[in-house]
C-alpha cells in the first residue's frame, strides 16, 4: 500500500446532535454546522483497513455523463427549418435541449482529454506515424486489441481499445452523412467528430476504399452474429455517423486508444416502482415502458407532448432522447439471438414485434436527433437505436446485418412498403414507424428517501425499505437521505455515482427519533459523488 494517500479519522461534534464519527477519504465528505475538533491520521497499512480498497485516481471514477450531440439545427421531416416554438409541429427535437456541452483539452503530447467524461484519448489514428492518415494506418481487429499493450504515449502506458460506449461519446451530430456522394472533393464534407482536436480522414479512395470507410474499432463484440454467422464487433463510423456491427475478420479499422475512467459506460439502473427507471450514473430517468406502437418521427415528437400534458408517471418534462442518451441504455451483453430479449436491461419493458424475416424481435427506437445528409432532403432521416436485430436485405433474404445495439437512421415519413429490399449497401430495413422511450433529467426529480432496518423488512411501514444500507445508497438520487435504524451493520459501502447522499443513522424501530448511532463495520469507498453522514459511526 506504499504511496497511497493517508487516511483521516474525523470526529465531528454538532450544535444539535450528539456525535458524528466517520472515516474521510477518496471524496467522502461531511456537511455539518458544527466544528471539527480532532483529526487523527492513520497510515494506509493500518490493520483495521485490511481488505479495504483505498486506491485513488481516475480509474475509480464511474460517472457516466452523456456528452451532448452538438446538434443545434432544426428540421422538419425533410429539410432544415427555423426553431419551432411550443405547440408548433416538430417541437421537442434534439436541438432544443442542451446537454453536457463538449469540452476538450489538447495536452500537447499527442493526447486529448475529454473534460466531461474524464477520458484521455489518442489524438490521431495515424498508426504508422508517417503524417498521413490513410488505409495503411488501419489495423485488423486482432492488431487493434494487441496494440494497446505496446502504446507509450504522453508518458502513459495504460492505454486500452475503447468500448463502444466510450468511443460513441466522441460522436457529434453536427456532421453531414456523405453516403451516396460520388464526387472526389471532400473539402466540403463534415465528419461526426471534432476535427479541431482529433485528426481525421475519410476513406482512402486511392486504395480502393469508399469515402465513408472511416470505421473505428471498439472492444465491444456482438454477443450474437451478423451476416449469417460472422463474429462481429461494434464500431463507430465518424464519416457517416453510425454504429454498426462489423466482422472481426477480413476487415481493417482506424484505431484511437483511450485511458482513464474505466467505469465510463457502466449503468446503475434502479426500478423506482412507479413505471420509471433511474440511471444513477447518467442522472437520467426513463419510462419503463416504450410507446407500445410505432410512430413516424413527427408523431413521436407529438406523442411526447401528449404524455407531458397528461403528467405521465407524475412528470411533465419528458422528452424524446437524443441519439447518445438512447445509446447509453443499450446492454451489449444481450441480444434476441442469445438471451431471447432486447439489448437492454430486463428492468425495462420492450414491446415485441415480428421482424422482416418473420422472427420474434424488438423494435427500433426513435431519437430526437436528425441524421443530416447532403441531399435535397437534408433533414429527411432521423437517428434510431436498434434494441432488436438490425435487419438488412442481402443475397435475396432478410438477416441481422448490423446487430442489436446498432445506431442507424430511418426516413422520418413515408411508407415502409416503398422500401421492399431496404436501403443502402446492406439493405438496411426501413420501418419509419419506430417506437419511443421517454427520458427526463433527474435534476427535476423528487428525491427518493429510503429506509434501512436489517431486522425488519417493512421498516414499520416506511417505504422504500431495505435490509442493507448499500441498497438504500443505490436507489438514492441526488439529494436523497438514507435513514438507518440503530444497530451494527457489517457492510463495505460503495458510492460510485455523481450524486450527494446523506446517511442518517440511529433511528428507533419506527423511525420517529434518532435516539443513538448506527455503527458500520468497514470503511466506505467513495469513487465518485459525495456521502454525508449523520449519527453514523464507521469502525474499521
Amino acid at each position: 500500500m506504499t504511496g497511497q494517500k493517508p487516511i483521516f479519522h474525523v470526529l465531528l461534534v454538532g450544535l444539535m446532535s450528539a456525535m458524528f464519527f466517520a472515516l474521510l477519504y477518496m471524496g467522502l465528505s461531511y456537511s455539518h454546522a458544527g466544528a471539527v475538533f480532532r483529526v487523527e491520521r492513520y497510515s494506509p497499512d493500518y490493520a483495521g483497513l485490511d481488505g479495504t480498497d483505498l486506491a485513488t485516481g481516475e480509474s475509480n471514477t464511474s460517472a457516466y455523463p452523456v456528452v451532448d450531440t452538438g446538434q443545434t439545427s432544426f428540421y422538419n421531416a425533410f429539410v432544415e427549418i427555423s426553431q419551432p416554438s411550443t405547440g408548433q409541429p416538430f417541437y421537442g427535437q434534439d436541438g432544443q435541449y442542451a446537454g453536457n456541452t463538449k469540452s476538450y483539452t489538447n495536452n500537447g503530447n499527442g493526447t486529448i482529454t475529454d473534460n466531461i467524461t474524464g477520458l484521455m484519448w489518442q489524438e490521431s489514428p495515424d498508426t504508422d506515424g508517417d503524417g498521413n492518415i490513410d488505409a495503411d494506418d488501419k489495423l485488423t481487429y486482432g492488431e487493434a486489441v494487441v496494440g494497446a499493450s505496446t502504446l507509450n504515449l504522453g508518458g502513459y502506458t495504460d492505454w486500452r481499445l475503447p468500448t463502444i460506449k466510450e468511443l460513441y461519446s466522441l460522436i457529434e451530430f453536427s456532421g453531414i452523412d456523405p453516403s451516396g456522394y460520388t464526387g472526389t472533393d471532400i473539402s466540403g464534407l463534415v465528419p461526426f467528430i471534432d476535427t479541431a482536436y482529433f485528426d481525421f480522414a475519410y476513406g482512402d479512395t486511392s486504395a480502393g476504399e469508399r469515402i465513408i470507410d472511416a470505421q473505428y474499432a471498439s472492444t465491444t463484440r456482438y454477443v450474437s452474429t451478423t451476416m449469417n454467422g460472422n463474429e462481429t464487433m461494434f464500431g463507430v463510423n465518424f464519416a457517416d455517423g453510425r454504429i454498426k456491427g462489423y466482422p472481426t475478420r477480413n476487415k481493417t479499422f482506424f484505431v484511437i486508444y483511450v485511458r482513464g475512467n474505466t467505469g465510463y459506460g457502466l449503468n446503475s439502473f434502479v426500478d423506482n416502482g412507479n413505471g420509471t427507471i433511474t440511471d444513477n450514473t447518467t442522472s437520467l430517468m426513463w419510462s419503463q415502458d416504450d410507446s407500445g406502437m410505432g410512430l413516424n418521427w413527427q408523431e413521436a415528437l407529438a406523442w411526447v407532448i401528449t404524455k407531458n400534458s397528461e403528467n405521465y408517471l407524475g412528470h411533465d418534462d419528458w422528452r424524446l432522447p437524443n441519439a447518445k442518451e438512447l445509446q447509453s441504455i443499450v446492454d451489449y451483453t444481450r441480444s434476441p439471438g442469445t438471451t431471447g430479449s432486447a439489448a437492454i436491461d430486463p428492468l425495462f419493458n420492450v414491446t415485441a414485434i415480428t421482424n422482416e424475416a418473420g422472427q420474434t424481435d424488438y423494435p427500433f427506437s426513435w431519437s430526437g436527433t436528425t441524421h443530416a445528409n447532403g441531399s435535397e432532403i437534408s433533414g429527411g432521416f432521423g437517428a434510431y437505436v436498434a434494441f432488436g436485430r438490425a435487419m438488412g436485405y442481402m443475397n435475396g433474404g432478410w438477416i441481422d446485418v448490423h446487430g442489436a445495439g446498432a445506431q442507424r437512421s430511418d426516413p422520418k415519413s413515408g411508407d415502409p412498403a416503398d422500401w421492399p429490399t431496404g436501403h443502402g449497401p446492406q439493405g438496411d430495413a426501413i420501418r419509419i414507424y419506430n417506437y419511443v422511450r421517454l427520458v427526463r433529467n433527474m435534476s427535476g426529480a423528487q428525491n427518493t428517501d429510503a429506509y434501512v432496518n436489517q431486522n425488519d423488512g417493512t421498516c414499520s411501514g416506511n417505504s422504500p425499505c431495505y435490509l442493507t444500507i448499500q441498497e438504500g445508497i443505490d436507489v438514492a438520487v441526488d439529494g436523497s437521505t438514507v435513514n438507518i435504524a440503530r444497530g451494527t451493520y457489517t457492510e463495505a459501502l460503495l458510492l460510485n455515482s455523481l450524486k450527494t447522499v446523506t446517511l442518517k443513522g440511529g433511528w428507533d424501530d419506527i423511525f420517529s427519533a434518532q435516539e443513538s448511532n448506527t455503527t458500520v463495520i468497514k470503511a466506505p469507498k467513495v469513487s465518485n459523488g459525495t456521502l454525508k453522514i449523520q449519527n453514523v459511526v464507521i469502525r474499521p
